[in-house]
């Protein structure tokens, strides 16, 4: 018998998928580290969460909740929400590889625009269907683009809503118009990851149009502005349909007990969250109009990061820029896996961390 043929052989497809890559997470041997690549808050979490988590090792050996009903029960309480509509998952991404699994099979197609989260692609393809990107307008999603590339296979369209990692975002008349142009059966994946940041009267995160379908799903995390990134909680809001699809193939306690606790303390702190989209709002417009003053391009971001476009002249590019700012301990994104290869993203940070990135990159165009 063959060696070769005797190995298992991956589904069709897997092995077109190109592995998401995380960004840089560590500075040079002897520089202080300011982690900007990853969107983390630098406020970190609720007080009341390191509160709730005192004493958590007197139960480790005990199964947690497999509904995660304490964790439900308060983002419904925040949120006016029905327990029964949410769903929640290791992560956002958990629920959004949940959704695929759940309604994607081979030779259906799963729609998204081109600067969109990558993990959209790795899902889609894992589970044997096409992927069909949609060219975008200025670095946004262009509803009649999308509705244009519907087709009798299309069976998911995921609309990042803010994007990662433009930071750009559709008013909600336009995600309605684009709900209004699917047929019944596509379902419409709002991934609100950065719901919380945004701050303009002509955005909805999605909720409202959720309760009034039965085809549209609105995923949020808490790895962001509330600060739980390594516990990885994610939460979905949809149609009990929906709901009751995707719990048929959700393993059991995907959930940890620690996770849950610490997602009901800090959802309940509206204290702590308006002081981080407070921070946010302010740095976010002097970071964004100081790097523009240094005369390179950002593009108008209502998320915790900017999207920061440099020229492709020799010394100038964004991998050089990238290069400069690492040495100097500032981690930012590379993006050129999302069809940017001359831009770099930076998160928000503390006040020292965005002080000293604006004062690298002006010494970085000086030099």
């Amino acid at each position: 018998m063959s060696t070769a043929a005797s190995r298992p052989v991956p589904r069709k497809g897997i092995l077109d998928i190109a592995a998401y890559v995380p960004g840089k997470s560590k500075a040079p041997a002897g520089v202080r580290l300011h982690k900007l690549s990853a969107n983390e808050t630098p406020l970190g979490p609720s007080p009341r969460v390191r509160e709730a988590l005192a004493g958590l090792a007197d139960r480790l050996e005990i199964y947690p909740d497999g509904q995660s009903t304490l964790l439900r029960e308060a983002i419904a309480e925040v949120h006016g929400l029905n327990p029964r509509n949410i769903l929640c998952g290791n992560g956002s991404g958990e629920l959004l590889q949940f959704l695929c699994a759940a309604y994607l099979a081979d030779g259906d197609e799963a729609i998204y625009t081109e600067h969109a989260f990558s993990i959209y692609e790795i899902y889609t393809r894992s589970n044997g269907a096409t992927p069909v990107v949609v060219p975008e307008t200025d670095l946004r999603a262009d509803v009649d683009r999308m509705l244009a590339a519907v087709s009798p296979r299309t069976r998911i369209v995921f609309l990042a809503n803010p994007n990662n990692p433009t930071g750009t975002y559709l008013p909600f008349d336009e995600v309605r118009r684009l709900h209004a142009g699917l047929p019944g059966h596509v379902l419409l994946v709002l991934d609100a990851a950065y719901a919380e940041y945004v701050r303009r009267n002509d955005y909805e995160s999605g909720m409202e149009l959720v309760s009034g379908s039965g085809n549209v799903v609105m995923t949020r995390t808490m790895s962001k502005i509330y600060g739980l990134a390594s516990l990885r909680i994610g939460w979905m809001y949809a149609p009990e349909a929906i709901v009751d699809a995707v719990e048929r193939i959700r393993p059991p306690f995907n959930i940890n007990f620690a996770a849950m606790v610490a997602g009901a303390a800090a959802i309940r702190d509206r204290e702590h969250v308006a002081k981080a989209v407070a921070h946010n709002a302010e740095w976010l417009e002097r970071v964004s109009a100081e790097i523009r003053a240094l005369g390179l391009d950002v593009a108008p971001s209502v998320a915790n990061f900017v999207l920061i476009h440099f020229p492709e002249a020799a010394g100038r590019t964004a991998a050089d820029a990238d290069a400069f700012l690492t040495a100097r301990g500032y981690i930012l994104r590379r993006v050129s896996s999302y069809g940017l290869p001359n831009a770099l993203r930076m998160t928000i940070g503390s006040e020292e961390a965005n002080r000293g990135v604006v004062a690298a990159l002006k010494e970085f165009l000086a030099a």
